[in-house]
């Protein structure tokens, strides 16, 4: 059997393109065992070939080239100890962002099916919420670009990626402005945290407690007529108004195009 392979025949041996066994020869990481100077062609021996496998090894454990070229020069049980633990840390790493991610994916999923689910909507309720963790920033916020200014500011906060907002962000309207009808003057913007995300300095909490809560086909810019609604069945009921009203689209225009799916929540703190 012969023992002298052409970089064609080790490219479909080990399923590796051709540019890129030139490409290993050219940094040194991988060169061919011999050259014939008459046409210049590489040839590879068999006894290269577990070289090239634990290059392929170290490559899908994620090293970089630079690494793997330096353990090959090296080749010390010890360096590659280490060199694999540290691997192993970033990978357990990626792991738990991963994690993270995946759950993100599991609530939102599940929280819009749930929306998509609901029948009962401009009919104020009283629910029993528990506490949520939030971050958020004081902003007196009456118009869209100011909205955008205000999620630009807490997205610096908390140097998240953008994927943490989508469907996660709200506004509050202080009490007082509630009180004064004002129900477009917002004092606040916020993103629902997860308490399973890396902590951060700026983590609030919206109380847990009695809120009178409304859902209604639209988005914050027809929210007067459900606050007037909200704002009668707390009148009704003797209740009275305990904090800031909670405000968030859950379905909007970037989700659906239909209307009808479109869906906000108004909550209001109270005191029965």
């Amino acid at each position: 059997m012969k023992n002298r392979f052409t970089i064609g025949e080790m490219s479909k041996l080990h399923s590796i393109p051709i540019k890129t066994l030139r490409y290993y020869d050219g940094i040194g990481l991988f060169k061919a065992i011999a050259v014939d100077e008459n046409n210049g062609y590489r040839y590879y021996s068999t006894e290269q070939f577990e070289q090239l496998n634990a290059i392929k090894y170290l490559k899908f454990l994620g090293f970089s080239l630079k690494e793997i070229k330096k353990h090959m020069e090296i080749r010390d049980a010890k360096s590659f100890i280490t060199l694999l633990k540290q691997r192993q840390e970033i990978t357990n790493n990626m792991i738990k962002s991963l994690s993270l991610i995946n759950n993100q994916f599991s609530n939102r999923i599940s929280e819009i099916e749930q929306a998509l689910k609901i029948n009962v909507v401009e009919e104020p309720v009283v629910r029993h919420i528990p506490k949520r963790a939030i971050i958020s920033i004081d902003e007196h916020i009456r118009s869209e670009p100011e909205w955008e200014m205000a999620l630009r500011k807490l997205e610096n906060i908390i140097g998240g990626s953008p994927s943490l907002f989508i469907g996660r962000v709200g506004l509050t309207v202080a009490k007082k402005n509630i009180s004064a009808s004002r129900f477009h003057e917002y004092s606040s913007v916020f993103i629902l945290w997860e308490e399973s995300f890396v902590e951060n300095e700026f983590v609030r909490y919206f109380g847990e407690g009695n809120y009178v809560c409304i859902y209604y086909r639209g988005n914050h810019s027809i929210s007067k007529d459900y606050y007037d609604k909200l704002l009668q069945f707390i009148s009704v009921n003797g209740y009275e108004i305990d904090g800031d009203s909670i405000e968030r689209t859950i379905i909007d225009d970037y989700i659906t195009r239909e209307k009808s799916f479109h869906l906000t929540e108004i909550q209001i703190p109270v005191k029965i």
